[in-house]
């Protein structure tokens, strides 16, 4: 998970991601003008539901407080889920995070010019559900969308 606080237009918009390290895709996500413990949590809750995972599964984010927080600690563990924190002071933890935040922000974010807050959160959700889990290339998957390579790993598994 990765908080980001950038200004969209004239005024902040904080959002929460989490990305699936398998794939890349983009599993959760939620977006609000200030960024609170409920703000991460949402995303993780959204990520939970679309996946499913089993216990025990490895939940990465930076040292942020509302990662730390309460309501964060207790959702990951009522779900059976394992905080992993990155490193004080090494963004390189973090890294298929801020690299997404990074293709945000060039691809789409700094090329609009939103005129509220639910316009910016539906365009964001729109690039993540429309462009970049679907279609958006990843060397790092062999040239393929994060959406196409969860697709192709199955079927190989599925076959072996």
């Amino acid at each position: 998970g990765r908080c980001s606080k950038n200004s969209v237009f004239r005024m902040p918009l904080s959002w929460s991601n989490e990305i699936g390290q398998f794939s890349r895709k983009v599993v959760g996500w939620a977006m609000a003008p200030r960024m609170p413990a409920q703000l991460v949590c949402e995303a993780l809750s959204m990520a939970i539901t679309s996946r499913r995972p089993k216990p025990g599964l490895l939940v990465h984010s930076d040292r942020g407080s509302q990662y730390a927080s309460e309501l964060h600690m207790g959702l990951l563990h009522s779900h059976g889920l394992v905080s992993s924190m990155s490193r004080k002071g090494n963004c390189w933890d973090n890294a298929v995070m801020e690299r997404f935040f990074l293709s945000l922000k060039m691809e789409r974010v700094w090329q609009r010019d939103y005129a509220n807050h639910a316009e910016a959160k539906a365009d964001i959700a729109d690039y993540i559900v429309g462009f970049y889990n679907p279609i958006r290339l990843h060397s790092t998957l062999g040239y393929q969308s994060p959406n196409s390579y969860e697709m192709h790993q199955a079927l190989a598994a599925h076959s072996a």
